[in-house]
């Protein structure tokens, strides 16, 4: 692998992964009403690993070349959003941090996790993200097959995104949790941004869709 290429690609996906979203919304989140804040860092980093092995497979690029699938799954992405946003929104007047939270719920860790899983993976920005950015930095002159590039450049984004993920999410902990009325506004931030980001998807649907119609 071309160090050049790999050091241009780190650069670029730590300053995606440094750029508040979603991800960010949900780690923070995650931070201020989980007991541990693991389970969502790893759900959102599956997500992504889910994404790898769809471009290393090739499939990625095969479902987005199905007519109307990727704007079906933003529909549902959106709908996802929208769900995860108002949960969150519903929740933010008892946000705050306590040590003794979910002590014993390994069923709550465990539906943490789908839900970041869900964050990451059935956002069809990210499977594009994947299918338009890792490419540039592959070298089909190197030793290493292409297939295997993609593997480690995929992977890399992801263990600097759990990295990253992990520093906001225990940052909003450290800041806000002695101080609820913080968490509060904070937690109902992340909600109205989950639902923004979901009316924007569904609204890049809808007008293709309604000029369609007209």
């Amino acid at each position: 692998m071309n160090p050049q290429l790999f050091l241009a690609f780190v650069i670029v996906a730590i300053t995606l992964a440094c750029t508040p979203g979603l991800d960010w919304a949900y780690s923070i989140s995650a931070g201020l009403r989980q007991r541990s804040f693991v389970p969502a860092i790893a759900g959102l980093c599956s997500g992504y690993v889910l994404h790898t092995a769809l471009m290393v497979l090739g499939l990625a690029a095969l479902l987005a070349g199905v007519p109307g699938l990727l704007g079906w799954l933003t529909v549902a992405g959106a709908g996802y959003l929208l769900w995860l946003g108002i949960s969150t929104i519903r929740s933010w007047r008892g946000a705050r941090f306590s040590a003794g939270d979910g002590v014993g719920q390994s069923h709550n860790q465990l539906r943490t996790f789908l839900v970041g899983m869900g964050t990451s993976g059935i956002n069809p920005k990210g499977l594009l993200f994947f299918l338009a950015l890792v490419p540039q930095f592959v070298s089909p002159e190197a030793a290493l097959p292409v297939p295997v590039q993609s593997g480690l450049l995929g992977l890399t984004f992801v263990a600097l995104a759990a990295l990253i993920y992990t520093g906001v999410a225990l940052g909003s902990r450290k800041l806000l949790h002695s101080r609820p009325g913080a968490a509060r506004v904070v937690t109902l931030a992340s909600g109205v941004v989950m639902v923004g980001l979901g009316v924007v998807l569904l609204v890049e649907q809808l007008i293709p869709l309604a000029g369609k119609l007209a």
